[in-house]
């Protein structure tokens, strides 16, 4: 194993318009990709995770220049979280595999700084990990969160996420994962065959695609694909017990509410894919706007 890499952070927050106030050099405009896409491959399971390295070779049995820029541990549930502090270690066990001692975000954010310096990829792909990222839970998915990551540099994005709302046992959903990323070549393939005129995806926008684990061993066929909304309901409920000492029991419960329609709990319930566009900023829709102007009508301050 090569030794670790430690760079300034500072140098990778250059990669974040939200921060800086200026578009990255490496997400300059893209043009439709020919030849083989070049994708970075993040999780937030860590770098060497079954779904990344299944992602791993599935994609570039698809033809594609894959390359992992991922975290070193474990990340789920960081959500968008970027680090702070003055420096980040940096690992690079073997070809095309890139370990960060981060998030899933700093993960993109060096990716796009270092390993694609100049040239950005021309799609993120997040995942496949255990268990959905519908409902609320895709707010607080690391798997999400390095999808955003991409998005916020202007780079097309794909979360990838492997599991139904009840856990099967590991090793079905491990098989599971086949079926989800056979979906995800069609997908890319499908984006590809439309792309004629630019980027994969228009600009700030990605896709957050839950796959259902169909059938006893996981093997199963989905029963289709819909394109979804994210479904309102925040389906994990923390309870806090007094322990008396100063310290809090913490445990968190699953509270699954009726389904919207059209959501993206509906359809993997369903046993189908659910596919919800997703952006990287928190601007409410027309409807959303409608209201608040309503809200807001006469108020002076």
């Amino acid at each position: 194993m090569r030794p670790q890499r430690v760079l300034p952070m500072a140098a990778l927050l250059l990669c974040a318009p939200a921060l800086t106030g200026t578009a990255p050099a490496a997400a300059a405009p893209q043009s439709p990709p020919t030849g083989p896409l070049r994708i970075l491959l993040t999780n937030d399971d860590g770098y060497d995770a079954p779904g990344i390295r299944k992602a791993f070779a599935r994609l570039t049995a698809a033809g594609h220049d894959v390359t992992i820029v991922a975290p070193l541990t474990n990340q789920s549930g960081t959500g968008t979280k970027v680090t702070s502090a003055a420096s980040v270690a940096v690992r690079h066990p073997e070809p095309q595999v890139w370990a960060v001692d981060g998030t899933p975000g700093d993960s993109v954010a060096f990716g796009l700084a270092e390993v694609f310096a100049g040239k950005a990829p021309d799609l993120v792909v997040s995942g496949t990990n255990f268990g959905p990222n519908v409902a609320g839970l895709a707010n607080h998915s690391g798997t999400v969160g390095g999808a955003i990551a991409a998005l916020e540099s202007g780079v097309p994005a794909i979360a990838l996420s492997t599991g139904g709302l009840t856990a099967p046992d590991p090793v079905t959903t491990v098989n599971a994962m086949g079926p989800t990323l056979d979906f995800a070549v069609k997908l890319i393939d499908r984006l590809r065959s439309r792309a004629r005129t630019g980027p994969l995806l228009p600009r700030g926008v990605g896709l957050n695609v839950n796959h259902p684990v169909i059938g006893a061993d996981g093997k199963g066929r989905a029963a289709g694909v819909a394109t979804t909304l994210q479904d309102p309901q925040t389906l994990l409920e923390p309870d806090f017990t007094d322990s008396g000492d100063g310290t809090w029991k913490v445990t968190v419960k699953v509270a699954l509410r009726p389904a919207v329609k059209g959501g993206d709990v509906e359809a993997v319930a369903a046993g189908r894919i659910a596919v919800s566009p997703m952006n990287a900023d928190w601007n409410p829709g027309p409807v959303d706007r409608a209201v608040a102007s309503v809200l807001l009508a006469g108020l002076r301050p």
